[in-house]
């Protein structure tokens, strides 16, 4: 299920990002990004509709994946 991005309060919101970047093992290249760094990306990514943020019904947490990810999905932009 998606999440509308104000539905959370800036602090929620950089806790999930946070997780996230923290738990992927994302690749970066050459260069060394910080993790204030690395959640602006991802949160620049989620307010161009790039990624999207969802609610993993089965896990019970809150998640972010590629917007590509959820092309087939019924589920609504809010």
């Amino acid at each position: 299920m998606e999440i509308p991005l104000d539905a959370l309060s800036d602090e929620a919101l950089l806790g999930v990002i946070e997780s996230f970047v923290l738990r992927e093992g994302t690749d970066y290249g050459h260069r060394d990004f910080s993790l204030e760094q690395k959640c602006r990306a991802v949160r620049r990514q989620l307010e161009r509709g790039e990624a999207r943020l969802v609610f993993d019904e089965e896990t019970q947490s809150p998640g972010i994946v590629p917007a590509g990810d959820l092309a087939g999905s019924t589920t609504s932009r809010q």
